[in-house]
């Protein structure tokens, strides 16, 4: 999944996203959210096997996105009565629903990954 992290995160602006969702409707748009959705389609996770899993993103990023996807109804977080406490954050039936919405995305991204680097590669050599 890592290698294909950077095809999946999304690249829409707040501006575009606002121009795009209606009222804002989810309103944390950074590229994160697609991504934290499609790993947590698999089930449960804890915080740091979801930043494992996405690689690159800050704690604080994460926190802040994590907080927003519950807040919209998409993710509920489990606290568990032990030592260390444990915590773990997985989709609701709602958020169900937006992974069926995206994992298609998810899916093409890694069937044409080879394609799309192949292409970045090509176009990043024509440009010097």
């Amino acid at each position: 999944m890592l290698r294909y992290q950077h095809l999946l995160r999304s690249t829409l602006s707040k501006e575009t996203c606002r121009r795009t969702l209606p009222n804002g409707t989810i309103e944390r748009c950074p590229k994160w959210t697609v991504l934290i959705v499609v790993l947590l389609g698999d089930g449960a996770k804890r915080f740091n096997e979801i930043k494992r899993m996405v690689g690159g993103i800050s704690q604080r990023m994460l926190a802040f996105t994590l907080r927003g996807l519950e807040r919209d109804g998409l993710v509920t977080r489990t606290v568990y009565p032990t030592t260390p406490p444990r915590v773990e954050y997985e989709l609701t039936k709602l958020g169900g629903t937006l992974w069926t919405a995206v994992e298609p995305l998810s899916s093409w991204a890694r069937e044409h990954v080879i394609e799309i680097l192949a292409s970045r590669g090509m176009f990043d050599d024509n440009k010097d």
